[in-house]
């Protein structure tokens, strides 16, 4: 999925949402994203993108949610600087060789040349922990815990709206701790929290579970993510925690005198999510009319459309129950918009529909003779009249419906699109005719995952937690002895 041609996205019809066709589920991507004005690419600087208002909220409102879950772990914002000493990224060997080919360089400033190449802010473990260095000296210095929002350059050759751009969004936390265990058990904390953001606000079913090897951050001793399978059975990486060890904090010098009297290094962590998981959202939920929002991360939760009337009591009648209810709404913390616009009714269905829209509440003289107004859902499209003056709270229960039922579906395919399989036959099958989430053993061994990747084009997303469950078996690909299955599947 590339950076499409201006012609593929914009004016007529949505494209339909085959996800059966890689290259007409791209156009649908592209076209809802563009046309629903969540993004537009910025032509000039290739993979780079705007976040048009309409998005930043989405993303204003998944921050929020994320914020209030790192304070209540514990963690304080900070922010460090954008630009990175090559010295820096190359005391770390893994963690430069890994980011390497994606760096961004900065040789010239000022109209003279750089006595030392500057990184622009690939991640930030180098230059947190060179800060960690001189904050950390006693055991009574720690655990420190920093959360940062920033943007994040890395050079990327093929890019799509949110899920591979040039220059991204995300948040990256960095800890430093006493002991492994502290780290380690803040590693798992933070992966739980991702996974339960991930399915509370986006209404995202999510895997969670270790990378292999091979899988893993460049420098860390062991990483973790969630994994999200999209709607053409590709998994997205959607979140990571990584336990660092001591490797950053020997190469930058993290020590501290423990509560014995003696030197030791601290264990640290880092972990981050990014705008990537907004496009999963948006990539998981929507259909051919366009976008579907979770209410929980929805900048309009609800839009009231008017419908006009042709007498004027019947025109004010209208025009003081939207009052009404956007007064209502509003003070049960519902976000509400009136679209007040001369544009036809049937239009404005349209385009909140493409948006995304939640809720949708039409407002006309027929239903007020009645004294009622009409509910609309977008995720079902399922309509039922009220009366005016119960709809606010009838409004604020769909909500609450709406998104339990986009998670319920997304586990409904998820669940239909996870096969277990025994043979290297039927996994070659299953990804070339259907993708999805296979599972099945593994026996450890580094070439074979790189063979079956070099074959499929799969990798192995994570060991899930129920790994064991099935007792040992045979590797998939060489049939040597393995103690668990583990989770494949075509990847962003």
């Amino acid at each position: 999925m590339g950076q499409p041609e201006q012609s593929r996205d914009v004016g007529g019809q949505m494209p339909p949402k085959d996800t059966r066709d890689g290259e007409a589920f791209s156009r649908w991507y592209v076209a809802a994203i563009r046309r629903s004005e969540i993004a537009d690419y910025f032509e000039p600087v290739g993979g780079t993108m705007v976040i048009r208002p309409y998005g930043f909220g989405i993303w204003e409102n998944m921050q929020a949610g994320l914020d209030r879950r790192f304070k209540a772990t514990g963690h304080r914002n900070a922010y460090f600087p954008l630009f990175v000493p090559e010295s820096f990224l190359r005391k770390e060997a893994k963690h430069v060789e890994g980011f390497a080919p994606e760096v961004a360089w900065v040789t010239h400033a000022g109209g003279e040349k750089l006595e030392e190449r500057l990184a622009i802010r690939p991640t930030s473990e180098t230059i947190i922990g060179h800060f960690y260095a001189k904050w950390v000296q006693s055991w009574r210095d720690l655990p420190v815990l920093i959360n940062q929002w920033a943007n994040v350059v890395r050079w990327e050759k093929r890019t799509v709206f949110f899920l591979r751009t040039t220059e991204f969004l995300w948040q990256e936390g960095h800890t430093a701790h006493r002991t492994y265990d502290e780290a380690q058990e803040e590693t798992m904390k933070m992966l739980d929290v991702y996974a339960e953001f991930a399915e509370t606000e986006l209404a995202l079913p999510v895997i969670k579970g270790p990378k292999t090897e091979r899988e893993k951050f460049p420098g860390a001793l062991m990483t973790y993510s969630i994994e999200a399978l999209m709607p053409d059975g590709k998994a997205l990486q959607s979140g990571t925690s990584h336990n660092l060890g001591q490797n950053f904090a020997r190469a930058f010098d993290i020590d501290f005198l423990d509560q014995d009297g003696e030197r030791r290094h601290a264990w640290t962590t880092s972990w981050g999510m990014s705008t990537r998981i907004m496009g999963g959202m948006l990539m998981a939920h929507g259909d051919d009319q366009g976008l579907i929002l979770p209410p929980r991360i929805a900048p309009i939760q609800v839009i009231i459309v008017p419908i006009p009337a042709k007498s004027e009591e019947d025109q004010t009648r209208v025009e003081t129950a939207v009052a009404a209810l956007l007064r209502e709404l509003d003070g049960g913390g519902v976000r509400a918009e009136a679209d007040r616009s001369d544009k036809r009714p049937g239009w404005k269905f349209n385009e909140w529909e493409m948006k995304g829209v939640p809720l949708r509440i039409e407002v006309g003289p027929r239903d007020l003779a009645n004294d009622q107004v009409t509910l609309v859902r977008r995720e079902s499209r399922a309509k039922e009249q009220v009366s005016l003056d119960g709809a606010p709270r009838r409004a604020a229960d769909l909500l609450v419906e709406i998104q339990a039922a986009l998670l319920e579906r997304a586990r409904t395919f998820r669940e239909a699109h996870t096969a277990t399989v025994d043979d290297y036959e039927g996994f070659q099958a299953s990804m070339a005719e259907r993708r999805g989430f296979l599972r099945a053993y593994w026996c450890g061994s580094a070439e074979c995952e790189a063979r079956i990747k070099d074959a499929t084009r799969a990798t192995i997303r994570v060991i899930p937690a129920d790994a064991e469950a099935d007792g040992p078996g045979a590797c998939v690909y060489d049939g040597a002895p393995a103690e668990r299955r583990v989770l494949f599947a075509q990847a962003y």
